[in-house]
């Protein structure tokens, strides 16, 4: 449903379209919805006031699932029935599931296909799609009761480090809770849109990213509304749920032997440890109790147990600033996102290796869910985007066919956008005056293995000799993925260009499909490459020999003549089925045995441009030939 804006009495009238478009932080522990509210975005509530709902889920016999903070509730009780923390599971197969997560309850469908887990509950099998769509659909009831209106679209924030399949599987689940995705954007960079607008910072920046159950550390240029992420760096697997662990991990051992073994006791236990870590938030120490035991946990003590889990954030950050070519000196603010950086260890760790308290004006559940709500409300028209740039990246590499059928990447992929990269490129034959350029998308090396977008013809190249001609090819996507190619003979500056439309055409299953069929045949295509070029060089050296022979094919001895005509046989014969150093090998034997013949003919042509040459310096020091 789209709103109605109009002036107050006594104003000029005017109308505009208000579309109801929200932002969603579909977080591990719990997550959020915001939408653009009076001027501001802001997060809504459900009809209890509460702003963050739980990501748990629990299914129940012949009724509809609990949502929030009921299922958080009864996540002890039962906990084969209660999906906690389902993101963690998204886009990875049971065994990866197992492998790193060790202390999940639920029974797992054996029937069910091993690469996509799904839990057996009463109200049948659930996979991790089903599962985050409960929650995308409660929070989109929450936000058209509160807006009164039917949604028109969604952001939804995914971890930086979030692969493709994880992404997809996201979007999945927002197709199945009935939800049109505009885009998913990723976490961090929801954060410097919050942040950015509001704080109007430039500089560097880093985004601190602990939530419940992953970890991203970003590094961002925000310069003049611009944000460009330099680099990223995180662990899925790394989150608030693992200090949680660690707190129950101490617990059992001040426990009674027969507790410490008993391992149905672990959802309390978790409850317990989470309680506290929250606690430790606000207060310098608390008291733990857990049945007939208590003891008393500080912050010091909290920071001694969790030490490894603090100096893995730590070596995180060290990392990003490596691959960003930067030093700590050069970080103008750091942000603060996911509630587990409330943790006053995190905070205290973070401040000490940067020099420089972070930013907190914004609060850690709601800024990325604030970010995604902003870029909702452009998205879907109501706001225009001129205010700052938001960079995306290219999904798969773009580039153009060259000689042989090869792929000459000029855009690889995940380069962000918007972007314009040139190079160079020549003709292949004497006197070649039109050059078709055909523009293709993929990460496979042979043309015929990527996807076509599309072909024009840069005409009016002047005569030269093969390789004389030098023709720039530009790339250029702009912010909303449009790509313009063009072309030009840089003597004339004769040109030709085409457009291709946004997006290439391609969903995220195409995408997902062409990156997996190229790691896949990986080995294969730079071998299939190899070849092609073995076989263009030597086609080369053979038409060149040719038209030499033709030009002066009498400096060509019968004995040389012969030994020619057998290198190149031989080299023929290699050449469709032969391996790439065969070729190689074949044609640097041609070149030697005709060697003495290109010497022969350079003499000859060099001979020819001296004779009837004089040099006579007149007064003025002119030279005429």
């Amino acid at each position: 449903m789209a709103l109605l804006k109009i002036a107050e009495p006594g104003g000029k009238l005017v109308q505009t379209i208000h579309h109801l478009a929200v932002g969603i932080d579909l977080g591990t522990t719990n997550s959020l919805v915001t939408a653009s509210c009076g001027g501001s975005v802001e997060t809504l509530p459900d009809d209890n006031g509460q702003h963050l709902l739980p990501s748990v889920v629990q299914y129940r016999d012949s009724q509809p699932p609990l949502v929030g903070q009921k299922a958080k509730a009864a996540a002890i009780a039962d906990p084969k029935n209660t999906i906690v923390s389902v993101k963690r599971l998204l886009g990875k197969s049971l065994a990866d599931v197992k492998n790193s997560l060790q202390y999940l309850p639920y029974d797992f469908d054996p029937a069910r296909d091993p690469r996509a887990p799904a839990m057996l509950t009463v109200a049948g099998t659930k996979d991790p799609i089903q599962v985050s769509a409960d929650i995308l659909a409660t929070l989109a009831r929450r936000a058209e009761h509160c807006l009164k209106g039917k949604l028109e679209g969604v952001v939804i924030t995914v971890p930086a480090y979030f692969n493709d399949a994880q992404r997809q599987q996201t979007k999945e689940a927002a197709g199945l809770a009935g939800l049109k995705v505009l885009r998913l954007l990723n976490e961090p960079t929801a954060a410097a849109v919050a942040y950015g607008l509001d704080s109007k910072e430039q500089g560097n920046v880093i985004i601190f990213d602990l939530g419940g159950g992953t970890f991203d550390v970003s590094l961002l240029s925000l310069q003049k509304g611009v944000f460009q992420v330099l680099a990223t760096g995180g662990d899925t697997n790394l989150g608030g749920d693992d200090f949680d662990r660690m707190l129950v991990a101490w617990i059992r051992t001040q426990l009674p032997p027969a507790q410490q073994a008993d391992l149905s006791l672990q959802g309390a236990l978790l409850g317990v440890a989470n309680d506290a870590k929250h606690a430790l938030s606000n207060a310098e120490s608390v008291t733990v109790q857990f049945g007939a035991w208590s003891g008393v946990l500080d912050n010091t003590q909290f920071a001694t147990l969790c030490a490894d889990l603090i100096a893995n954030t730590i070596k995180t950050c060290r990392r990003v600033l490596r691959d960003a070519k930067l030093s700590k000196t050069d970080i103008d603010q750091i942000v603060l996102v996911g509630g587990s950086t409330r943790m006053p260890v995190i905070r205290q760790a973070v401040a000490e290796f940067f020099g420089k308290e972070p930013l907190t004006s914004i609060d850690p559940d709601k800024v990325v869910a604030i970010g995604a709500g902003i870029q909702a409300d452009v998205l879907v028209g109501n706001k225009s985007p001129d205010n700052y740039l938001l960079l995306d990246v290219n999904p798969l590499s773009l580039g153009i066919e060259t000689m042989g059928e090869l792929v000459e990447k000029i855009i690889p992929r995940n380069t962000t956008i918007p972007v314009a990269r040139a190079q160079e490129f020549t003709t292949f034959k004497d006197g070649q005056t039109v050059m078709s350029l055909h523009v293709v998308q993929g990460e496979r090396e042979l043309v015929s293995d990527c996807r076509s977008l599309a072909r024009f013809e840069l005409r009016g190249i002047p005569p030269m000799v093969a390789g004389a001609a030098k023709i720039r090819v530009t790339f250029q996507v702009d912010a909303d993925g449009l790509l313009s190619v063009s072309a030009e003979e840089l003597s004339t500056g004769m040109t030709a260009e085409i457009q291709v439309k946004p997006s290439f055409g391609l969903n995220s299953g195409s995408i997902e499909q062409m990156l997996k069929s190229s790691q896949e045949h990986a080995k294969t295509d730079m071998e299939a490459r190899a070849i092609r070029e073995a076989q263009l060089e030597a086609t080369q050296l053979i038409e060149a020999l040719a038209n030499a022979r033709v030009q002066d094919g009498d400096l060509l001895t019968e004995a040389d003549a012969k030994s020619v005509d057998a290198a190149i046989g031989a080299l023929r014969e290699a050449m469709p089925a032969g391996s790439s150093n065969r070729i190689h090998h074949l044609t640097e034997e041609l070149n030697r045995i005709s060697g003495d013949f290109a010497g022969r003919r350079m003499d000859l042509h060099i001979g020819k441009a001296l004779r009837g040459s004089s040099i006579e310096s007149n007064a003025e020091g002119n030279s005429t030939k």
